[in-house]
């Protein structure tokens, strides 16, 4: 049960983090990304965990509803951990991020990995999904953790971009997502947040990037209407985010939808 005394303390405290974040999201995921040091299980960055149970809830999916000839494309990459486990699946996995250093570190860490490429560009902005078809033709699209983040108005412009992507031809989207139904300090205190004692990695998230909200059916309806997206499957996933607590990786009540354009 939430302890609702220990998130009144704890108020002050992710209050003063919050207000450190830049209010432009490309400007605070670049500064997040830029100053990352370590990735992975023992890193600092929350969500990379390169958990071999999370990937294999998606490759399933994948294996049962997706054309495996076609390209992925990756969208909000990050430092790359799943485009490089796409390209293990597919010819080939465009990993697309907001943020030039995730894109740098991405390359970096793909290096000697062959079938994955990396590019810089915001999937909020209009168009830049025909821009990606027009150069890689019919693609599958992968996207882990992004919607959360957005504002309704930037879900929508991604959900459009989408559209673009996969527009009469036989690919679909993937999405996995945060669907966490509590309040943001309940979330906080389940990946391990006490008043005394806020983990490093939530601290860089809280102080560094938006905040993180919950996408599950209601959202996705709102986000994609069934007159332009047909919903092949969804349900629940687990997201699990790197240790900060005793036992093994954190993990996060999810949602998946798997998408096509009728």
């Amino acid at each position: 049960m939430p302890n609702f005394i220990d998130q009144a303390r704890m108020v002050p405290r992710v209050a003063l983090l919050s207000t450190r974040a830049p209010r432009d999201p490309a400007k605070a995921w670049e500064g997040y990304w830029s100053r990352v040091r370590q990735t992975g299980a023992g890193g600092e960055v929350l969500w990379d965990s390169v958990s071999d149970t999370e990937w294999n809830q998606y490759e399933g999916l994948i294996q049962k509803w997706m054309d495996l000839t076609l390209p992925v494309v990756d969208v909000g990459c990050g430092n790359g951990t799943f485009t490089r486990r796409l390209a293990g699946v597919f010819p080939l996995a465009l990993g697309v991020d907001v943020a030039r250093s995730a894109v740098d570190r991405a390359e970096l860490e793909s290096a000697g990995i062959s079938r994955t490429e990396y590019r810089a560009a915001d999937f909020t902005t209009a168009g830049i999904g025909a821009v990606i078809r027009a150069e890689f033709g019919p693609v599958n699209v992968f996207v882990r953790g992004v919607l959360h983040v957005l504002r309704k108005d930037q879900q929508r412009a991604l959900a459009r971009n989408l559209a673009d992507l996969v527009v009469g031809n036989p690919g679909k989207v993937l999405l996995t997502e945060t669907n966490f139904r509590g309040n943001p300090l309940a979330y906080l205190q389940s990946l391990g947040a006490t008043p005394g004692d806020i983990p490093e990695q939530l601290e860089r998230a809280i102080s560094g990037i938006p905040a993180p909200g919950r996408f599950g059916a209601g959202e996705r309806a709102a986000t994609f209407p069934a007159g332009d997206w047909h919903v092949d499957g969804e349900g629940p996933v687990t997201i699990e985010a790197v240790t900060m607590t005793a036992g093994g990786p954190t993990a996060i009540p999810g949602y998946y939808a798997m998408l096509s354009r009728p």
